[in-house]
């Protein structure tokens, strides 16, 4: 008996060390604090959705944006190109707006009830939930197109994003200071990827870099073959990165070193133009191309388990992975669930509105923002 307690004991210790957070973003069942559902941008989930849903509710605020949605405990926000922040609850009724009278394109980042999005003016605000108001305001010399990231810095938590005025920032979350800076060659377009203490951007100069932020140093960097405009995502020890001449590339991080890559998917003039993000699964990346394509890519051997031919004009939404379905929209306004394994076609909706967004899931639901500024909330529908 004695004997069984113990190695009990040990179970739930390994377990609890094996799930332990590390206080970057990272999605819950009651939330989805950034666009990729979490630090990694992985795009994957262990949220689990119905084969059919039905449309719940839909909000329209008639107001255009690019964001993505974001959800802290039932509530979605977004922020429009004017820059004002829209908050819906669980049951579709407006619970917040703020006015941040500035521009917007980037998707906000959720962190301690805290909203932290970058405007096109070159500011990234600090947005509390509970006052209504601004907390920071930090200024840097050219726009912030993506959503903020946040990484731990020894005993501070840092907001990490990319700016038109080619540097990486990394600001203090409480009182909105800088700790560092890392210079690129050209503008940074995409979010920042974190894994651990490191983080992990693309430029438009073409180079792939990574960053120490505990050390505070760029440690390792590497030259892709296009121009990078979309944001990273990472699975484990690897990175996946697309390119804008549509090669898709996965860089093996390693002790701090890039320290081997390979091209998964070679550019064509059929799949050129790539701003998706990939999303990875335990064992298949899965990547939007413009020859209109999913495709699902072995990770061990890189070969095609399948494609599956998307409806209409692709354009930026980046597929999320939910277990064994995979959600993609289109820019044309069409909704697709597939299933992961196969690539069979489980469900589809046409919103009638373009989407450039990518979706968030949380407790079986899951929310879709289309471009003319209506969220779409989409379930099992229990009546």
């Amino acid at each position: 008996m004695a004997r069984n307690i113990f190695y009990i004991l040990l179970i739930t210790a390994l377990w609890g060390c094996a799930t332990k957070g590390n206080d970057n973003a990272a999605a819950s069942a009651d939330s989805w604090p950034i666009f990729r559902a979490s630090s990694d941008l992985s795009g994957y989930t262990k949220e689990k959705i119905c084969e059919k849903p039905s449309l719940l509710w839909s909000y329209k605020s008639n107001q255009r944006s690019v964001s993505s949605p974001v959800v802290l405990q039932g509530t979605t926000y977004w922020c429009d190109t004017k820059g004002v922040v829209r908050g819906v609850d669980a049951e579709g009724n407006e619970a917040f707006t703020y006015d941040l009278q500035q521009p917007v394109e980037a998707t906000p980042l959720l962190h301690d009830s805290t909203l932290y999005i970058g405007c096109i003016d070159g500011s990234l605000a600090a947005i509390s939930l509970s006052k209504r108001d601004t907390t920071w305001c930090f200024r840097c010399e050219g726009q912030v197109s993506a959503s903020p990231n946040s990484v731990k810095i020894g005993e501070r938590t840092a907001i990490i994003f990319g700016s038109y005025d080619n540097y990486m920032y990394c600001i203090d979350k409480e009182q909105g200071s800088l700790i560092n800076r890392f210079e690129s060659g050209y503008y940074i377009n995409g979010a920042v990827a974190v894994k651990d203490n490191y983080a992990v951007f693309g430029g438009c100069d073409g180079w792939l870099r990574l960053i120490d932020c505990k050390q505070g140093v760029m440690c390792d960097s590497l030259q892709l073959e296009g121009y990078i405009p979309s944001s990273p995502a990472i699975a484990n020890e690897k990175v996946y990165i697309g390119d804008y001449a549509g090669n898709i590339y996965e860089v093996l991080l390693s002790d701090g070193r890039f320290t081997d890559h390979r091209t998964v998917v070679s550019a064509s003039e059929e799949n050129a133009s790539l701003v998706s993000v990939p999303a990875v699964s335990p064992t298949t990346l899965y990547v939007i191309s413009n020859d209109k394509y999913l495709s699902a890519i072995n990770r061990t051997d890189g070969s095609t388990t399948w494609r599956y031919l998307l409806k209409g004009n692709v354009g930026e939404s980046s597929p999320v992975v939910c277990r064994d379905k995979i959600i993609v929209c289109t820019k044309t306004g069409i909704i697709t669930i597939l299933s992961a394994d196969n690539g069979e076609l489980l469900w589809e909706y046409d919103t009638g509105e373009q989407i450039v967004s990518s979706p968030a899931v949380v407790r079986n639901r899951f929310y879709i923002l289309t471009a003319k500024g209506t969220l779409f909330c989409f379930g099992e529908n229990k009546k």
